[in-house]
């Protein structure tokens, strides 16, 4: 329950639109709510600025339907990554606004709108196998309100490619590059601006690549100054970071 809830379920109560009792019921799960097998943190929304993200993986689909009922029951927003198709299934039977992004294995839901950035997140790849990880973080992105632009598929083997692209460069408040193979597209891009530039690394490519490893290792090494890591595949991870560093510069803009 967010501090707007919390104050509307006060002010009904001094009206006596609900009684003590059910005002008691709202307020009994929060801030933890136990099931079998999750702890659901609804205080998060307060802590941080976005509630609680269910990953999927590992989880039986019917355990992901139930957390994303206990989530929209608080009043909150569903994010779901690293879902599978059986898992939106499972949702969107019980919840048929819920919508699935395929490529990035993300399901949401909106209950409410979430306050629009005027800063906007630059998404890039480097090839088009890199796609699902920052389809994921597109996806969180657009539930925690920063505005997204997407290019892809421009990495250093047409390294002319990027040319065409120096507006959306200058005009990104931030940049997430999301890159496999050998990684060097955050470098050369991080070479180009004057931006918050965060790396995220994929296990796309060959044996050498380890999974991942090489482009980790090739951006953690990056000659470029003001480039961010983050760990292999985590496209969601990348977008809470750019999200926050959005938000500083509409403070800033205030």
């Amino acid at each position: 329950m967010d501090r707007e809830r919390l104050k509307k379920l006060l002010t009904r109560l001094r009206r006596g639109d609900v009684t003590v009792a059910s005002a008691l019921e709202s307020l009994k799960h929060w801030p933890v709510e136990e099931l079998p097998f999750a702890a659901l943190d609804h205080h998060r929304s307060l802590r941080q600025g976005c509630p609680e993200v269910i990953f999927c993986e590992g989880k039986e689909a019917g355990q992901v339907a139930e957390i994303a009922a206990r989530i929209i029951a608080a009043g909150e927003n569903v994010l779901a990554t690293r879902a599978t198709p059986e898992v939106y299934h499972a949702v969107r039977e019980a919840f048929p606004a819920a919508s699935y992004n395929k490529a990035g294995r993300v399901v949401t839901l909106l209950q409410k709108k979430p306050a629009r950035t005027g800063g906007r997140v630059l998404l890039m790849t480097a090839g088009t196998s890199d796609i699902p990880v920052a389809e994921e973080a597109a996806e969180t992105l657009r539930l925690l309100g920063s505005r997204v632009s997407r290019t892809y598929d421009t990495g250093v083997a047409g390294l002319h490619r990027l040319a065409q692209h120096q507006g959306r460069l200058s005009r990104a408040r931030v940049i997430i590059v999301v890159a496999g193979m050998d990684g060097a597209l955050a470098s050369v891009v991080g070479g180009l601006v004057d931006k918050p530039l965060i790396a995220v690394p994929t296990s796309v490519g060959y044996g050498a690549g380890s999974g991942g490893i090489t482009p980790l290792l090739t951006m953690l090494n990056s000659c470029a100054a003001g480039v961010g890591v983050v760990n292999i595949d985590n496209g969601f991870g990348a977008a809470v970071l750019a999200d926050r560093i959005n938000r500083l510069g509409e403070k800033k803009r205030r």
